[in-house]
């Protein structure tokens, strides 16, 4: 049994898709004039749009990264504090 095997795109395609949608073309449009799928189309918006933020713009995927970062040094951190409170003397008086 032969699966079909969907069509690879390059990045720059999928990053034009997605600068096209965000320009106003919808998912309909884009669809039927590219072939893209529309599970496709979600996936690479998702992927590839970027957030603005006053000078700065953050692709999701740096986003991601920040996540992840956060996600990490909160934890550090968490560790730190517990470590703190094992390490330092209490007074008989709390």
């Amino acid at each position: 049994m032969a699966g079909k095997k969907s069509p690879r795109y390059s990045e720059e395609f999928k990053k034009t898709i997605v600068n096209l949608h965000q320009n106003g073309k919808s998912y309909a449009e884009i669809e039927q004039e590219y072939g893209v799928s529309h599970s496709a189309l979600a996936k690479w918006i998702k992927q590839y749009s970027v957030v603005k933020l006053d000078d700065d713009t953050l692709t999701a995927e740096q986003i991601k990264a920040l996540q992840k970062r956060n996600a990490q040094l909160e934890e550090e951190n968490l560790i730190l504090k517990k470590t703190i409170a094992i390490f330092t003397p209490h007074s008989g008086k709390d």
